[in-house]
């Protein structure tokens, strides 16, 4: 019982470190697509626009790791190879998805992200991101 807690335990460990390093890559995603830093548009600028773009990011791929965790194979590093995989598809099909919402749209929406005021924009895009994750949890189910 108590080996199987602690396996448990080391198995959350493990999990948990990967699902903060594709977040952190979801981050640097967002920074690279928007013009400027991302950590001086939200904590210092206070951009409402880029927060919500970076939420929807961050949610849709802590999303995808507790799908690819829940419906984990049998052996661990089966399902942690699951994980990083489809995270990373899912940060790709992120941007992807950004991309092509910059192209359907006038304008950059890098620069409609980074501008002071709430801009529509920021939601479809938003939306777009948490909707693109979607789409790769419903593949991993």
């Amino acid at each position: 019982m108590l080996q199987d807690l602690l396996e448990g335990a080391g198995r959350s460990i493990v999990f948990g470190l990967v699902g903060i390093g594709l977040m952190a890559l979801g981050y640097v995603l967002i920074d690279i697509l928007t013009p400027g830093k991302l950590r001086d548009l939200i904590w210092s600028e206070r951009n409402p626009n880029a927060a919500l773009l970076l939420a929807a990011n961050q949610l849709g791929i802590a999303l995808i790791v507790f799908t690819a965790i829940f419906t984990s194979y049998d052996s661990f590093a089966d399902g942690l190879a699951s994980t990083v995989i489809f995270g990373i598809v899912g940060i790709a099909i992120m941007g992807l998805a950004f991309l092509v919402l910059d192209w359907m749209t006038p304008g950059k929406l890098g620069e409609v992200i980074c501008t002071p005021d709430r801009h529509g924009g920021a939601m479809v895009s938003a939306a777009t991101h948490f909707g693109a994750a979607l789409i790769i949890c419903a593949c991993i189910a």
